[in-house]
């Protein structure tokens, strides 16, 4: 029984790694078709859509098994309600991934106002703590997990900068008040995504050092913490050596 125990979550948590890897191949696609104008990026993301959907599922139906026929407690009970709450996630942001394409799809050229707004600092710090939590998880670094979710001010800043320079760029040209709105609606989509692996780090946390956190100030101050005594600890090492 112990052994069966043993397989289902090692099953279970390489399911979700397997779920973490497709979705980060869809934000992925998803971003590098609004960049690149890769239209067919787009729509290979929407048609993998059901995939990640169907993964979904299959974890969610694993887990309720794996109550259903044991009872976990300590570690292998927050493995178990952390597998949930990051397959919710995970499922939430390939639905993101999902819509980024669908609004590209439906711009003339997003790269074009991409390029012209410097959306790439966002994408690359969206992309940034999606793989970064997703890492985190596999590795079961909280260090990691800790710096994804400081990262998410800067997400948060840039989001406002992009937002407010789309609308005072849509107030002196109405020919591109379409494509301006379906820009923003991309910008706040990456904003949610990199809030999605903030949520992604906070169960990381949870899972190695059981203790509930949230993206807050204090939190933060306890990341800068966390980084400093790590890096003190390899200066002490070193020394020793």
């Amino acid at each position: 029984m112990h052994r069966s125990f043993e397989d289902s979550l090692d099953k279970l948590r390489s399911r979700i790694i397997r779920m973490g890897s497709l979705v980060e191949e869809q934000v992925e696609f998803a971003i590098r078709a609004v960049l690149e104008d890769k239209r067919e990026f787009a729509s290979i993301v929407m048609e993998r859509d059901d995939k990640v959907d169907k993964l979904d599922i299959k974890i969610d139906k694993q887990c309720q098994k794996i109550f259903a026929l044991h009872q976990p407690v300590a570690s292998d009970l927050r493995l178990l309600l952390v597998a949930l709450r990051l397959n919710n996630e995970l499922e939430r942001t390939g639905d993101l991934a999902f819509n980024i394409s669908r609004q590209m799809l439906g711009m003339k050229n997003a790269a074009a106002l991409a390029e012209r707004i410097g959306l790439e600092q966002l994408t690359q710090a969206t992309f940034t703590m999606v793989k970064g939590a997703l890492d985190s998880f596999v590795n079961n670094d909280p260090q990691l997990a800790y710096q994804i979710m400081r990262t998410d001010d800067q997400v948060d800043r840039l989001t406002k900068e992009f937002t407010d320079d789309l609308v005072q760029k849509m107030k002196k040209d109405a020919d591109m008040i379409e494509e301006g709105v379906a820009m923003i609606t991309i910008v706040r989509t990456l904003e949610r995504m990199a809030d999605q692996a903030t949520n992604i780090a906070e169960n990381v946390i949870f899972l190695v050092e059981a203790k509930l956190v949230r993206n807050t100030p204090s939190t933060r101050h306890e990341s800068e913490r966390y980084s400093d005594d790590s890096e003190r600890d390899d200066s002490e090492h070193d020394d020793d050596l």
